[in-house]
């Protein structure tokens, strides 16, 4: 399966079950706990469970436009491809993420013996119990796991640009008052 199909398949196959709920820090690095869940390959019936955090900060010098850094996430052992040819290829279908660093860290990897669904039902009452508001719930193909944690990871950049914007205006009023 060629990287265009496996694109494809997380976009079809990627639900996000609980996200985080609040917003993405504007001016600090915002740490994105989660769970994902997927069905496995090799135990059938079982799910595979990744638990892991992606960390969005800025980067220490300032990049261009459309230049973000993607580490951790294993795409050259999986995709024999570099992270500036995922970069490329997610920009070329108009996909653009802004120009901060993008971490991930793998904390575990473990089966959870039972269909997803009943996996999907346990992690979100135990997200729901523990009143987790910080952790997603994410589900999608295993062999496409990174690609389904950056449609998460766009998904929260979406939903917190209003709130960046503002933010950066009362910034920006505020400096101009100083001076």
């Amino acid at each position: 399966m060629d990287l265009e199909e496996k694109w494809n398949k997380a976009l079809a196959q990627t639900e996000i079950v609980r996200s985080k709920v609040a917003y993405l820090s504007t001016f600090e690095t915002t740490t994105l706990p989660y769970i994902f869940l997927a069905e496995s390959t090799i135990n059938l019936g079982d799910t595979v469970v990744r638990q892991g955090k992606i960390l969005v900060h800025r980067p220490a010098i300032i990049l261009p436009e459309d230049m973000p850094q993607f580490e951790g996430f294993e795409f050259e052992e999986d995709y024999q491809i570099n992270a500036d040819m995922v970069r490329m290829f997610l920009l070329v279908r108009g996909v653009s993420f802004p120009s901060l660093k993008y971490e991930h860290e793998i904390s575990k990897l473990d089966i959870y013996e039972g269909p997803i669904e009943k996996a999907r039902a346990y992690f979100k009452q135990m997200l729901e119990n523990a009143e987790d508001t910080q952790t997603g719930l994410i589900i999608g193909p295993e062999d496409t796991w990174q690609f389904s944690l950056l449609i998460y990871v766009g998904l929260l950049i979406g939903k917190s640009a209003p709130s960046d914007l503002r933010k950066l205006w009362e910034k920006f009023k505020d400096k101009f008052k100083e001076d």
